[in-house]
């Protein structure tokens, strides 16, 4: 049976902001980032977060070819660098995690993991929600809704993405990206349709009660 891999996000203190390098390792992250600790970088890397799976080879060429897809995001096409809020880069990893049934995601702080993400191998996962469209809650494209803690309007761009200021998101990463400090958790991971609204209604809570039917 294959062995399972990693696939991390890491930071940089020396880094310009939102740079990330994202690969992959067959052996524990924390001795990856040891190795790539040299002359060539003046500080050591931070772990943002891993995935493991034993598709780790099949998950780094998706999220890099994802990013790769939604702009000219990495710094020299022939490195693992991308100029991309972590955060951004988190969400696209664990969407493709729920289409996985072994992935084991967890973020991390001063490099020891702090939080599980998501755990596909568990039976609890298995029954886990769909993701968020918003045709699940009968909201057309082309409607605004309000992202409530900083009463940002937005427009509705596809039936899981929004448009503000001339950039596509996702819920999750718009809120990672906007949120204010004083909202935010440890974890720095959020489920965005709790952070908006649409004519006065909670997203989360419209999918609910439409669930609840």
């Amino acid at each position: 049976m294959k062995e399972p891999g990693y696939v991390y996000i890491l930071t940089n203190p020396s880094f310009k902001e939102d740079w990330v390098k994202i690969g992959k390792s067959s052996r524990p992250v924390n001795i990856r980032s040891k190795e790539l600790d040299n002359t060539a970088v003046p500080l050591p890397f931070e772990i943002f977060a891993t995935i493991r799976t034993v598709k780790f080879n099949e998950v780094e060429k998706l999220i890099h070819k994802t990013i790769d897809r939604l702009t000219d995001l990495r710094i020299r096409q022939n490195r693992e660098f991308f100029n991309i809020q972590p955060q951004i880069a988190l969400d696209i990893l664990r969407d493709i995690a729920t289409t996985i049934d072994d992935a084991f995601i967890e973020l991390y702080h001063n490099n020891q993991p702090v939080k599980e993400v998501i755990d596909t191998s568990t039976e609890e996962a298995q029954k886990r929600r769909a993701p968020f469209k918003f045709s699940m809650v009968k909201i057309p494209i082309g409607e605004t809704i309000i992202f409530t803690p900083r009463n940002i309007k937005v427009k509705i761009a596809s039936d899981n993405q929004v448009e503000y200021e001339g950039r596509i998101y996702k819920l999750s990463p718009f809120t990672a990206a906007f949120l204010p400090d004083e909202m935010r958790n440890p974890s720095d991971a959020y489920q965005g349709p709790k952070y908006f609204t649409y004519k006065g209604r909670a997203l989360d809570e419209l999918r609910k009660e439409l669930e609840d039917c």
